[in-house]
């Protein structure tokens, strides 16, 4: 006969009922299938390392919670040491014929105990399966709680949920503004004393701008060159919507701060240098536009034509430190 296990750790966890109950189950079981804790069969079975002994996986890992030893010969055990069963043993379970967990509520089912999962799920009897509620809400609750259910009730909740959320949400996004009004601060103040060293120390000034020009070219060499195949398609008064996702690709590929701004100013042809500045003029120099070095602005039909890349241009067609020109389409 197998050995079941009494102990004041044993009947803690038979109270729980983690394996299934004997039963439920069609005909006789074998005594290797049923857990020595719980006195149920085996439900999700683990063996120890050694004595190969096997528990419901819930059962031995409650009961390794107590003490570190196998509760049949007390040999130590970790929860790490334990394995899953031989298959055999495995296959002997799943042969094993149950009544559904919802035979309470008139289901009279007997399935395999390897089907059991898939059944419970279509189970017409299963008191929790999710059902619509047909009375014009659309949310979906468990059957025996449809009786109950009350749409303006939950809506209710739901809207109360909602506005909750909307308050945190509009309570974050005022601390961020107001976080990036004090960083805005806090930059404008580093900026103004940056000058104020600058007007003292002529020295520092140069060294600033050297930086700032290496920043320049570094980012320049970044970008993907680029080969306009439709200049007429070029948009020479670009509205303020397209100017911002422009101005967002340029601070997302990298375009140093102390750029962004002034190239945004030339995106426009009230900026333009004179040979641009007019759709006439734009017409009589259209044959030097293939002369441009012309770099792709990340993802968008825009590139930027820098004045350190295109001072063979002529003066009347570059002005620094850029221009930056959106197509409607046409650029590779």
């Amino acid at each position: 006969m197998k050995l079941q296990i009494t102990s004041p750790e044993t009947q803690l966890i038979k109270k729980e009922r983690m394996g299934y109950e004997l039963g439920r189950f069609e005909g006789e079981v074998d005594e290797e299938l049923i857990c020595p804790i719980c006195s149920c069969v085996l439900e999700d079975p683990l063996q120890s390392p050694q004595c190969e002994h096997a528990f419901c996986a819930a059962c031995i890992h409650e009961w390794l919670t107590r003490q570190p030893t196998c509760p049949v010969d007390r040999s130590a055990i970790t929860p790490n040491q334990l394995k899953s069963v031989p298959r055999i043993l495995r296959n002997l379970l799943s042969r094993l014929t149950i009544s559904c967990d919802n035979k309470a509520f008139g289901c009279t089912a007997l399935v395999k105990l390897d089907v059991l999962a898939s059944h419970l799920q279509d189970c017409e009897f299963n008191p929790k399966k999710p059902v619509v509620c047909e009375k014009g809400c659309g949310f979906v609750v468990p059957k025996d709680e449809i009786k109950d259910h009350n749409c303006v009730r939950e809506l209710r909740t739901m809207m109360s949920q909602l506005q909750q959320k909307l308050t945190e949400l509009q309570t974050e996004s005022m601390e961020q503004k107001i976080q990036l009004r004090e960083q805005k601060r806090e930059i404008q103040g580093l900026n103004d004393a940056l000058r104020a060293v600058r007007i003292m120390n002529p020295r520092v000034r140069e060294i600033q701008t050297t930086m700032e020009n290496e920043d320049l070219t570094r980012w320049v060499n970044s970008l993907q060159p680029a080969r306009v195949t439709r200049w007429g398609g070029m948009i020479s008064t670009p509205d303020a919507v397209l100017q911002a996702v422009i101005k967002r690709a340029l601070v997302e590929s990298g375009s140093p701060s102390h750029v962004v701004a002034e190239l945004m100013e030339n995106a426009h042809e009230r900026r333009w240098p004179t040979g641009l500045s007019t759709l006439e003029t734009r017409q009589l120099n259209r044959r030097q536009y293939e002369n441009y070095v012309t770099k792709r602005i990340p993802g968008k039909q825009a590139v930027v034509v820098m004045y350190c890349e295109n001072q063979h241009m002529p003066e009347d067609l570059i002005i620094e430190p850029g221009l930056v020109m959106i197509f409607a389409h046409g650029v590779e």
